[in-house]
C-alpha cells in the first residue's frame, strides 16, 4: 500500500486557478472560519464550464468568482454547477450562479432538498428542540447560556436563495464532464448522499469532503435527528468506496491539497474511528456525559470555536455504541444523558 502525497505544495492564489489535468482547473474560495477555504473545480466543456461546488455566498466570494470567470475561465459561461453535498461551504453560490448566470444545478435529491429546506428555515433564536438536545449532551453551561440569547447560524446567512429546478444524480450514474466519463458513487456519514466522481478515462477522483487527505470530516448528530447513527453510514461508505481506490488515482478533495495514496487514506479514515470507539469504551465509567467524553475522543481540550463540532461528533460515536448495544444511557432530572458501558451494570 502506497504513501499519501501531493503533487502540489501550495494551492492557487485567490482569483487564480491551477490546471490539475487537461481541461480541469482547481481554485479556492474563502471561508470565514479556521478551515479558511473550500476547493472548487472547473471542467472544460468547450463552450462553457462545469463547476464542482460553489463556496459560501458573500460579496467577496462573488467578486472572486467573477474574477475567475473573466480570467482563468476565459470568459466562457458556467453552464452547470454539480454539488457534492448540501453543506453551506459547498452550495453557497449555486443559486446565484443559476439565477444570475443561467447555470443548471445538478445534485443528489437529498443534497438539493436539504440545501433548499435549510436555506428557507430561518430562525432568530435557537429552537426549544435544539436547546434540549444541547442540554442532553452536558453542554458547557456558559456556552449554553450564551445560546439562550444569541441568534443561531442560518444557512441563508451564507447561502444564496436556491431557485426551483435541478437535475438529480444517483448512485452508479455515468456523467460526462470535461470530456471524460465519471461514475457517481455516493457516501454517507459526513452528509447524506454525498456524491463522489470517479473518472472512467483517467486516474482522477473528485472526492468532496468524503475523501480528505490530512483532516477528517465531521461526523455529527444534531437536534434534527438526535437518534441518528451517521458513523455507521460513514464506516460503510469508507469500506465500500475503498474497493475502488488505487495508488495511481489523484484525488481532488473539498479541502486541503489534491493527493495520491487513496487506499492508505481510506484505511486511516476507517481505523481512526474504530480507535475512538475503543478509547470511549475504555473511558466510560459508571456515568459519563457526552461533553465529558470529548477530551478522550480528541485527545485534547477543544476551544470554544471547536466545541460545537466536537459535541456533535462525540454524540455520533456514543450513538453508534448505543445502537451496537455496547453502552446504556440514562437521562437525569436536568435532562442530561449519562452513558455507561454495559458491563458496568
Amino acid at each position: 500500500m502506497g504513501t499519501i502525497s501531493t503533487p502540489w505544495e501550495t494551492p492557487p492564489a485567490e482569483g487564480e486557478a491551477t490546471e490539475i489535468a487537461k481541461g480541469v482547473l482547481w481554485f479556492r474560495l474563502p471561508l470565514p472560519m479556521v478551515l479558511d477555504h473550500v476547493n472548487c473545480y472547473a471542467l472544460d466543456e468547450g463552450d462553457s464550464w462545469t463547476l464542482i461546488d460553489a463556496g459560501m455566498n458573500s460579496r467577496r466570494s462573488r467578486g472572486i468568482m467573477e474574477t475567475l470567470m473573466a480570467g482563468p475561465l476565459g470568459g466562457k459561461p458556467i453552464s452547470r454547477v454539480i454539488l457534492t453535498h448540501h453543506h453551506p461551504d459547498h452550495v453557497g453560490m449555486a443559486g446565484w450562479l443559476k439565477s444570475e448566470h443561467g447555470a443548471e444545478i445538478w445534485a443528489t435529491r437529498t443534497a438539493w432538498l436539504m440545501a433548499r429546506m435549510l436555506t428557507l428555515d430561518v430562525q432568530d433564536t435557537y429552537t426549544k428542540e435544539s436547546m434540549a438536545f444541547y442540554k442532553s449532551t452536558g453542554f458547557d453551561e456558559v456556552m449554553y447560556n450564551k445560546r439562550l440569547v444569541e441568534r443561531p447560524f442560518n444557512f441563508s446567512d451564507v447561502v444564496a436563495p436556491i431557485p426551483l429546478g435541478f437535475t438529480g444524480i444517483h448512485e452508479g450514474d455515468t456523467i460526462k464532464m470535461g470530456g471524460r466519463d465519471w461514475t457517481v458513487r455516493l457516501g454517507n456519514g459526513h452528509a447524506p448522499d454525498h456524491a463522489t466522481f470517479w473518472s472512467n478515462d483517467c486516474n482522477l477522483v473528485i472526492g468532496g469532503d468524503q475523501l480528505l487527505a490530512t483532516i477528517s470530516p465531521n461526523i455529527g448528530v444534531y437536534a434534527t435527528e438526535p437518534e441518528a447513527d451517521p458513523l455507521a453510514g460513514w464506516l460503510e461508505s469508507c469500506e465500500r468506496l475503498s474497493l475502488y481506490a488505487t495508488d495511481q488515482q489523484l484525488v481532488l478533495p473539498g479541502h486541503k491539497l489534491p493527493f495520491t495514496g487513496l487506499p492508505t487514506r481510506m484505511k486511516q479514515l476507517i481505523e481512526n474511528h474504530h480507535g475512538v470507539l475503543i478509547r470511549l469504551l475504555e473511558y466510560l465509567g459508571p456515568s459519563s456525559t457526552t461533553a465529558g467524553c470529548m477530551p478522550t475522543i480528541f485527545k485534547r481540550n477543544l476551544s470554544e470555536g471547536e466545541y460545537s463540532l466536537g459535541i456533535v461528533e462525540a454524540q455520533a460515536h456514543l450513538n453508534h455504541l448505543f445502537k451496537l448495544g455496547k453502552v446504556d444511557r440514562l437521562m437525569d432530572e436536568k435532562g442530561v444523558y449519562h452513558w455507561q458501558r454495559k458491563n458496568d451494570e
